[in-house]
């Protein structure tokens, strides 16, 4: 299925690299579903405007939230949904190493928060998405994940465990999922330029991550939906349960 044809639902879409995702999607014709859940209104009434995109407020935590966005996006739609990409970060994680807990701080709760919110949160959309695809006869799943887990340049535990469990779901679900026609990939982002989570990053860091890259550049929201389209497209056809890093070259598989 071509990009334009596809109904894509990007979780988290509202800001961040869930939103440059979304345009990237826009760009090629996609029909995008805007996922939120604590912006502001009437910054959804003109994202919604701007991408031709129909908005949606759902919790990804919590099952019958995702079960009624998917119901409803295929009355919207009149089509069910085709591809998912699973972006959405819960709560209000930022990227500031000197603020992380470090190993003796850390509580079981830290890391169940991430755990739901990029685990549970994938569960969710995958099951729902299910009838959708066998209708289309067509499905693809795009989930999120980092670099921190092959590379922690600062050891955020909590966050780097559960993006860990994330590929290992990835790979579950492509061979699963495989037999029905749904590919199941995961673009794997370093630190990005600039998103609500990494702002309070220190400059520091930065200009580190910057002069041992190879491109000697910072990765931007732009990088990471690129990869993202290459997994949606016709062209990744046959890829599935793989992990492509996008970071100028800082992890290298």
């Amino acid at each position: 299925m071509k990009l334009k044809d596809q109904i894509v639902l990007v979780t988290g879409s509202s800001r961040g690299l869930g939103l440059a995702i979304a345009k990237a999607f826009h760009e090629q014709g996609g029909r995008i579903i805007l996922n939120y859940y604590s912006s502001e209104e009437d910054t959804i009434t003109q994202l919604a405007k701007d991408l031709d995109a129909f908005p949606y407020r759902a919790d990804i935590t919590n099952e019958y939230d995702v079960k009624k966005l998917f119901e409803a996006a295929q009355r919207h739609f009149e089509e069910p949904i085709t591809t998912v990409v699973n972006n959405a970060m819960v709560g209000d994680f930022a990227f500031n190493g000197d603020a992380r807990k470090k190993v003796a701080e850390l509580t079981w709760t830290d890391f169940n928060s991430q755990l739901q919110g990029f685990l549970q949160g994938a569960l969710n959309t995958t099951q729902a998405a299910l009838p959708g695809f066998e209708e289309a006869g067509f499905g693809r799943i795009i989930n999120i994940g980092s670099n921190l887990f092959q590379n922690p340049v600062v050891p955020y535990h909590d966050y780097t465990a559960a993006k860990g469990a994330l590929l290992a779901f990835t790979r579950t679900c492509a061979a699963d999922l495989g037999p029905k026609g749904t590919t199941v990939n995961m673009v794997s982002g370093g630190l990005l330029q600039t998103t609500d989570a990494s702002a309070c990053t220190p400059q520091e860091v930065f200009d580190h991550i910057k002069a041992v890259t190879p491109l000697r550049k910072v990765t931007t929201p732009e990088d990471v939906a690129g990869a993202v389209l290459f997994f949606a497209s016709p062209w990744a056809a046959a890829v599935t349960g793989q992990q492509i890093v996008v970071d100028g070259g800082l992890v290298m598989n």
